[in-house]
């Protein structure tokens, strides 16, 4: 799942990351439908992370994410 994927697929995909990581709220969940550097900022604050390993970790735990296709929105 990329970045454009997940933006799409909020609700579903907030439960596994406040999973991971316990100090994100649903109100820094509604950052994933804006910009990355934003989401990733929350969470710099909240678990105070590096930038670069917020950024490392959130990128590899969107490897982990495998929704079927028949769920993830199509860009036309």
């Amino acid at each position: 799942m990329n970045w454009e994927q997940l933006k799409g697929q909020t609700r579903q995909v907030g439960g596994k990351i406040k999973e991971k990581w316990g100090k994100i709220t649903d109100d820094d969940l509604m950052l994933l439908e804006g910009k990355k550097d934003v989401f990733i900022g929350k969470l710099q604050e909240r678990t105070g992370l590096a930038k670069e390993e917020a950024e490392k970790q959130f990128d590899a735990f969107l490897t982990t994410i495998n929704y079927p296709a028949s769920t993830q929105r199509k860009t036309p």
